[in-house]
C-alpha cells in the first residue's frame, strides 16, 4: 500500500505541543522558522513517498548479498541512498562549514521517522552516517574532519559504528581487538566485529568504520578502550578511496527482519586506522555517536508504528466481514474491537512520536543555550525515548498483524514485515532493559531534580487544563503524582540491584504518564477536533496502566531471586 508522510502530524506537535517555537527563538536556529519546517518536511516527505516506499518490499523479497567479498543490496536502494544524499537529508543537523545545513535535531528526527516509515532497511544507512558525522565533528582531529565530514555528509562516502563481539555483547569492556602504534600517527587494527549495520555496501565509494580497540597499554574494562577510524580504502593524497585496507566483511547475520540491510562480521587484520579523540577516551567518544543513534533508533521504531498502523488503517478500510453496528458497512472497522485496536495504535503512534520530539527538543536547546538544565532534560528522556519509541513499534506493528486477522501472517500482505524489521530495534543501541537501568541509576544521580522538574510542569500544565478539561486534566495530575511519589521511593533505594529490578516498568510507566500529557496538551490545542478525542480515548483507557507498572516498579528484587536456578530448570 502507499505510505502517506504524516507531515501535518509533525507541523501540529512541533507548534502546538512540543515547544518547537523556543529552538526557533535561539539565534542558532533564529533561521529555521515555520516556514523552513514546513518546506523541509514536505520535501522530505514528497521523497519517502516516491522514492523509499516503494523499495521496501524489495529490501525483505531481496535480502543483500555477499559476492566475492562484496556486498549487493536489494534492487532500488541504491537509487533510494541516492536520492536521500542528493536531497541533503544525511547532514540536516551537520555543520555548515563541511556542508551540512545546520538545521536542528528536532527537525532531522522527523524526517528521519518518515524515512523509518518508508523503508526502515535503507533508512539505517543514513542513520550510522549521522551518527559518525556528529562522533567526528566532536572528537576527530581537524586533519580527520576537512577529509571525511565532507563526504560523509554528502554521501559520497557512509559511515559504521563497531562495538559488538562474539565473546562480549552488550559488555563493551570485554572487546578484545587490539591497536597497535604504526609509529606515523595511524595505528594498526586487530579483531572481529559483529552486528554491523551496512558494515559493506556496493553503493558508496568508501565506507568509514568507527572501531573501539584497546592499545597495548589499556587497562582492562571500558576506561582502556580507543576509538579508531578506519575506512574500507585508504585516502589517497587527493583524498579519494585508494588502496584496499586490510579488512573484509566474513559474512552477513541471517536475520528475522531487515532483510535490506546487510548487518556484516567485520574482520580487521593490522587495518590502518586514526585514533578519534585521546588515547584510552574511545567511550566517551562512542556515546556521542551512540547518543545520536538512540534518539535515531527510538524514531525508528515510531516509524515503523506509523507505517504498519497505515498499512492497518487500509486494510481495515477493504475488507468486509460479518455485521457491524454500521448498518450497510460491514467493513471490519465498524466492528468494536478493531476500533479499539486502531485506536491504540493511533494513540500510542502519538504520545511515542511526542516523548521522541521532545527529546530532540531538549538537545537543540543544550546546543543552543548550553544551560545545564537542558542537557538534564535530554539526558532523562534519551533512554525513555529510545525504549518507548521501539516497544511501541514492536507493539504496535504487532496489533497490526492482529488487525488483518488469519491474512496477517501471509506474507502477501506484507503487515508482518513491519513486525519483522522493527523487533530489533528493541535490542541494539542497548537493549531496552539496559535503557531502563540507565533511567533507574545514571539518569537519577541528580536525587530526580531533572525528573521533578519535568513532573513540575506536567502538573502546571493540568492545572491550567481544569477550567475546560477537567476530567482529563485531573487524571494527568495524579497520575504524575503516582510518578512523583515512585520517583522518591527510587531514589532513596541505595541498593542498584532493588532499582534494577523495576527499572523496565518504571521506564515504562513514566512513558504513559507523558504521553497522557502530551495528548492533553493536544486537546488543549484542537478542544473539539479529533485530537481531543483521541485523548480522551488514551487518557481514559491507556493513562491507567501507569498504577500498575509503577505498583511493579516498586516491588524489590527479592521475589526476583525467590526460585532458585535449579528451579528454572524443573517442569
Amino acid at each position: 500500500m502507499p505510505y502517506r508522510a504524516p507531515v501535518s502530524d509533525y507541523e501540529f506537535l512541533l507548534r502546538n505541543v512540543i515547544g518547537y517555537d523556543q529552538i526557533a527563538a535561539t539565534d542558532l536556529f533564529s533561521e529555521a522558522d515555520n516556514d523552513v519546517v514546513t518546506a523541509i518536511l514536505s520535501e522530505a516527505g514528497k521523497m519517502c513517498e516516491e522514492v523509499m516506499a516503494p523499495v521496501n518490499r524489495n529490501g525483505d523479497l531481496y535480502p543483500a548479498k555477499l559476492e566475492n567479498g562484496v556486498v549487493r543490496t536489494s534492487p532500488g536502494f541504491s537509487d533510494g541512498f541516492k536520492a536521500i544524499a542528493e536531497g541533503g537529508w544525511i547532514g540536516m543537523s551537520a555543520p555548515q562549514e563541511f556542508g551540512g545545513m545546520g538545521l536542528p535535531m528536532t527537525l532531522t528526527t522527523s524526517v528521519n521517522e518518515m524515512m523509518s516509515a518508508a523503508c526502515l532497511a535503507l533508512q539505517l544507512a543514513p542513520l550510522m552516517s549521522q551518527g559518525q558525522i556528529e562522533a567526528l565533528a566532536h572528537h576527530g582531529s581537524d586533519a580527520i574532519k576537512e577529509l571525511y565530514l565532507p563526504k560523509l555528509i554528502s554521501g559520497e562516502w557512509s559511515g559504521t559504528m563497531n562495538l559488538t563481539e562474539p565473546q562480549a555483547g552488550s559488555d563493551v569492556g570485554a572487546l578484545t581487538s587490539k591497536a597497535v602504534p604504526n609509529g606515523d600517527g595511524s595505528f594498526a587494527i586487530s579483531g572481529q566485529k559483529i552486528f554491523i549495520s551496512w558494515g559493506d555496501n556496493d553503493i558508496t565509494e568508501n565506507i568509514c568504520h568507527l572501531v573501539l580497540a584497546r592499545l597495548p597499554d589499556g587497562v582492562p574494562g571500558t576506561k582502556g578502550i580507543s576509538l579508531f577510524l578506519v575506512p574500507k580504502f585508504l585516502p589517497d593524497e587527493n583524498g579519494n578511496p585508494g588502496k584496499a585496507n586490510s579488512l573484509k566483511v566474513v559474512s552477513l547475520e541471517h536475520k528475522m527482519g531487515l532483510h535490506g540491510s546487510p548487518t556484516c562480521v567485520m574482520h580487521y587484520d593490522g587495518a590502518t586506522g586514526w585514533l578519534v579523540g585521546p588515547e584510552h577516551g574511545g567511550m566517551a567518544a562512542m556515546f556521542t555517536m551512540m547518543n545520536n543513534a538512540r534518539l535515531g533508533v527510538g524514531g525508528q521504531g515510531v516509524g515503523a508504528a506509523e507505517g504498519a498502523y497505515q498499512h492497518a488503517v487500509a486494510y481495515a478500510l477493504a475488507r468486509k466481514q460479518g455485521k457491524t453496528p454500521v448498518e450497510g458497512s460491514g467493513m471490519i472497522v465498524d466492528h468494536a474491537d478493531v476500533r479499539r485496536m486502531l485506536l491504540e495504535m493511533k494513540a500510542e503512534v502519538f504520545a511515542a512520536r511526542a516523548i521522541l520530539l521532545s527529546c530532540a527538543v531538549a538537545i537543540d536547546m543544550q546546543t543552543a543555550t548550553a544551560e545545564p538544565e537542558w542537557a538534564a532534560r535530554a539526558a532523562l528522556l534519551t533512554p525513555i525515548a529510545k525504549a518507548f519509541g521501539t516497544d511501541t513499534g514492536i507493539s504496535v506493528s504487532q496489533t497490526g498483524v492482529q488487525v488483518h486477522g488469519g491474512m496477517g501472517f501471509i506474507e502477501e500482505t506484507g503487515a508482518a514485515q513491519y513486525y519483522r524489521d522493527v523487533r530489533v530495534t528493541a535490542i541494539y543501541e542497548g537493549t531496552n532493559g539496559i535503557q531502563a537501568m540507565d533511567l533507574v541509576a545514571r539518569k537519577m544521580m541528580d536525587g530526580g531534580e531533572a525528573a521533578f522538574r519535568l513532573l513540575d510542569e506536567i502538573q502546571d500544565q493540568a492545572e491550567r487544563a481544569r477550567g475546560t478539561k477537567p476530567a482529563l486534566a485531573e487524571a494527568v495530575w495524579q497520575s504524575a503524582e503516582t510518578l512523583r511519589e515512585t520517583t522518591e521511593w527510587l531514589v532513596a533505594q541505595k541498593d542498584m540491584n532493588t532499582r534494577f529490578a523495576g527499572a523496565v516498568p518504571y521506564l515504562k510507566g513514566f512513558a504513559r504518564v507523558l504521553g497522557g500529557h502530551y495528548h492533553l496538551v493536544a486537546a488543549l490545542a484542537e478542544p473539539e477536533g479529533p485530537r481531543a478525542k483521541l485523548a480522551e480515548f488514551y487518557i481514559q483507557r491507556m493513562l491507567p496502566e501507569h498504577a500498575a507498572l509503577l505498583t511493579h516498579a516498586q516491588a524489590g528484587a527479592e521475589g526476583l531471586y525467590a526460585l532458585s536456578v535449579e528451579d528454572f530448570e524443573r517442569g
